[in-house]
């Protein structure tokens, strides 16, 4: 655990951190007064690569995409969030025109809809697709679940024996925080991050063992708790539960050496954050956050705490945030200097303009570089960042005209 330092940072002090003169890729000034932890909690040095790059519209005609999966063939599956569809893209970008029919029913409205879509670890053999989402029920809540099925090919391709295997409990009436990312881990057990659902009711469960809200958890492919669970057995607790006081994740995946789950997660307003995922940890929210609630009053989170024993610190925050909706280790060959990078998709914070990627350097755990890389003709809204099989990176363009975005190298 970080050691425990004092939360307010005196304004000279402050004014030091936010300024450009430090060489910090952050110029915006904080929203917060709060300290970091440690040094290079937040505001690391910029690191400009100067990576020079193409960018391609592969695939226009989009509706509110949300997340992208490569099939081994070369075409791709994409949930489109507000319709509740599932789209195959074909290996030359073209939108496939029948939508995968089979799909659960969503619910669509705020934040909810169709999220993230995974490929099962043993795809080519079990032909099974794995599907985040808004569940709605009949008493007007809603939650968090995920569904599997196996992908048809055809004129009119479908998931055939849909089967939803996870229900976040309980079930709230709010249209936010659900998350959501599906992250297969390589002992083969399934990761689903969570949100909150954002309404205080559902905020203070973040710290109740006993709910699923703001939780990471972790189950078989068919839904099963595996029994290494740290909770299983315990009373009071739900056995899939993984991690707990996590806020709203979109962004996760594998560190490529460790194998250990990473998350970018939302902060309120300041406070996004970046954290590796450990068995049993509380990562402090609603508790501690570096963040405070919306509006112009700046309320502090609870009682302002930013630290407290028994609760991980962030390796690193943003404040102001950078809105992560999608996140990747780039380990490709096609831009060698970005090797090792973690890439983030951002959703046009206030103040700056869209169409960026976040560019983090790691040395161990220690962010030692940011970049801020711009990808021109925006502003856009980045929902989500994969790297392709070929390794290039692609981006998906949020919005009514959504599309996939594919950057190669320039020359």
């Amino acid at each position: 655990m970080i050691p425990m330092r004092p939360a307010l940072i005196a304004a000279a002090t402050l004014a030091a951190v936010a300024g450009p003169a430090c060489g910090q890729v952050e110029t915006r000034p904080p929203i917060t007064p709060y300290q970091p932890a440690f040094a290079g909690q937040t505001r690391a040095p910029e690191q400009k690569l100067g990576v020079a790059f193409e960018q391609t519209v592969v695939t226009p005609g989009l509706q509110y995409p949300w997340s992208l999966a490569f099939l081994p063939d070369g075409r791709m599956l994409v949930t489109e969030r507000r319709a509740g569809k599932l789209r195959i893209v074909g290996k030359d970008g073209r939108l496939t025109e029948a939508a995968v029919e089979g799909v659960p029913a969503v619910m669509s409205g705020g934040q909810g809809g169709l999220l993230d879509v995974a490929l099962d670890p043993a795809f080519r053999t079990s032909r099974l697709v794995y599907l985040s989402y808004a569940e709605p029920n009949a008493d007007n809540t809603n939650n968090t679940a995920v569904a599997r099925g196996k992908l048809v090919d055809g004129p009119t391709p479908r998931l055939e024996g849909l089967t939803v295997i996870y229900r976040q409990r309980p079930s709230l009436n709010s249209p936010l925080h659900f998350g959501s990312r599906l992250v297969f881990a390589r002992d083969g057990k399934l990761f689903v991050t969570q949100g909150e659902r954002s309404i205080p009711a559902g905020q203070k469960q973040a710290q109740d063992l006993a709910s699923g809200l703001g939780k990471i958890v972790r189950i078989n492919p068919d839904g099963s708790i595996p029994k290494d669970n740290p909770f299983v057995g315990k009373e009071g607790a739900r056995p899939e539960i993984w991690s707990y006081g996590n806020r709203n994740i979109q962004a996760a995946a594998l560190h490529p050496q460790t194998g250990e789950l990473w998350e970018v997660e939302y902060g309120p307003q300041g406070g996004d954050e970046v954290n590796v995922i450990r068995k049993g940890h509380d990562y402090g929210w609603p508790t501690i956050s570096y963040g405070v609630n919306y509006g112009p009053a700046k309320q502090p989170i609870t009682g302002g705490e930013t630290q407290r024993p028994g609760m991980e610190q962030p390796l690193y925050y943003w404040d102001p945030v950078i809105a992560p909706a999608g996140m990747i280790f780039y380990t490709g060959k096609l831009f060698p200097k970005w090797q090792g990078s973690m890439l983030i998709a951002g959703k046009q914070p206030q103040g700056l303009p869209g169409g960026f990627i976040t560019r983090l350097t790691w040395k161990g755990e220690k962010v030692v570089g940011e970049e801020r890389i711009d990808v021109p003709g925006g502003p856009y809204n980045w929902r989500d960042i994969r790297q392709g099989p070929d390794g290039a990176v692609y981006l998906l363009k949020d919005g009514p005209a959504g599309a996939i975005v594919k950057l190669t190298p320039k020359g």
